[in-house]
């Protein structure tokens, strides 16, 4: 009977202990504060930063911005959960019928990897729904799906991220792409 009560708290301290990614989403403009204030409380966190050339009336500076506006990538087990939400700057987790949405690794490996490629990025603020599906079929981006679309004048691929209903638009040769039916 003994091993009976112990095996629950077993299973649920092991549930507690799983860590997932998640999007916390943040005041305006407050993404690097709550990613350092994070950061000091040994919260694993991922800001994704891209540069770009800001013009002022008097200048123009290089600077790192969010890649996505108003988010933070939390990885932690569901015990932290209360202790990143009570962080100063943060609003809310990314929610799906009221519990917060896991993203998968996958995703979050993807923004890494495409942010430390040689590529132009940005966001994009709203999802784009027209455009066939495409996948790169070489180089360093191979196996990345997307849709196709006709950005500016350019051929760029929209990527995609549902969990936190935001896209990111690349620059590919149209050589490196295939259809997908």
């Amino acid at each position: 009977m003994e091993t009976l009560k112990t095996y629950p708290s077993r299973t649920f301290n092991r549930i507690n202990t799983l860590k997932c990614w998640y999007a916390l989403y943040t005041r305006p403009n407050h993404e690097k504060e709550v990613f350092r204030r994070l950061k000091e409380q040994q919260i694993t966190a991922y800001l994704p930063l891209y540069t770009t050339i800001k013009q002022w009336s008097d200048r123009k500076k290089k600077v790192e911005i969010p890649l996505f506006s108003c988010y933070v990538f939390v990885h932690i087990a569901i015990n932290d959960y209360y202790r990143v939400l009570n962080t100063s700057g943060g609003v809310r987790y990314v929610t799906f019928e009221g519990k917060a949405v896991a993203i998968p690794e996958k995703q979050i490996y993807l923004v890494k990897s495409l942010l430390d490629q040689d590529i132009q990025i940005e966001e994009v603020h709203d999802m784009l729904y027209s455009g066939a599906k495409v996948e790169i079929a070489s180089g360093p981006l191979k196996g990345i799906s997307g849709e196709l679309i006709d950005f500016a004048g350019k051929k760029r691929v929209n990527i995609r991220l549902n969990e936190i209903r935001k896209s990111i638009v690349i620059s590919v040769p149209m050589h490196l792409l295939k259809l997908i039916e």
